[in-house]
């Protein structure tokens, strides 16, 4: 199955954004940022989704949720609000949702790891969540942003280390940290979402597949056994629907 996401669809509402991605998709992964805020669009989006013949995943909210923070105050608080959108998962019957790792202090030098041991703690409670309630919690590869954590597939692996949550082995990503084998490679089997898009290996420019400069052919190729989705993030809908057929042409080779 291929689907659409895009941080570009957040300034929108939900009702015209369903509306333009299920006349070219029958997945959609919304972003809980911005005008599609899962708690704020609820209602709203249960009211009209019977009437679109489209499935649904969940990417939780990225800018104000750090499960690695310092603060364990806010620590606790963004855990709380990853557990907050496996709640709305339920309530859409959806059963992936997608997390980012957090990341570390960009005025303290010298405590990443620290940050680590927080997002690895938070991961613990995620997962021990994600089993009470049937969904699967994914954590997303980073780009080659200083700050982030879950830049290599060592950090990765030792954040999900120990528990039942998968990957959502972000492609684009992955190439702007030189990552793409190495996360295949030791976390391949852990894969339960992909994010596809394109660039040219140094910034994260969601570009249209084909586009940049990634080699799409043997990734695939070694993505064979992966059965789930492939979530084309784009900078548009428009870029998301030429992506789609370029890689349904690549997925038939």
């Amino acid at each position: 199955m291929i689907g659409a996401s895009s941080t570009t669809f957040c300034t929108e509402s939900i009702e015209n954004t369903l509306i333009r991605v299920a006349k070219e998709f029958d997945h959609w992964e919304i972003i809980s940022e911005g005008e599609h805020y899962l708690p704020l669009v609820m209602r709203r989006l249960e009211a009209i989704a019977p009437s679109y013949d489209i499935r649904f995943s969940i990417h939780a909210p990225i800018s104000d949720v750090n499960p690695g923070a310092l603060c364990e105050r806010l620590r606790e608080a963004a855990v709380m609000e990853l557990i907050a959108a496996m709640e709305q998962a339920i309530e859409l019957d959806v059963k992936t949702i997608t997390i980012h790792p957090g990341f570390e202090s960009p005025v303290i030098p010298g405590f990443g790891s620290r940050s680590a041991e927080r997002a690895k703690r938070s991961m613990r409670t995620i997962d021990r969540i994600m089993n009470e309630f049937g969904v699967t919690a994914c954590l997303e590869n980073m780009p080659s942003f200083k700050y982030m954590l879950g830049r290599t597939a060592k950090e990765m692996f030792d954040l999900v280390d120990g528990t039942d949550m998968k990957i959502c082995y972000d492609i684009g990503h992955a190439n702007t940290t030189g990552q793409i084998d190495e996360i295949l490679d030791m976390l391949g089997d852990r894969i339960g979402n992909i994010h596809i898009h394109d660039n040219n290996g140094e910034n994260d420019d969601h570009m249209t597949i084909g586009d940049g400069n990634i080699d799409f052919a043997p990734i695939l190729k070694k993505l064979s056994k992966y059965k789930g989705k492939y979530v084309i993030e784009s900078r548009s809908l428009e870029s998301a629907v030429v992506s789609k057929e370029r890689l349904k042409r690549m997925l038939s080779l």
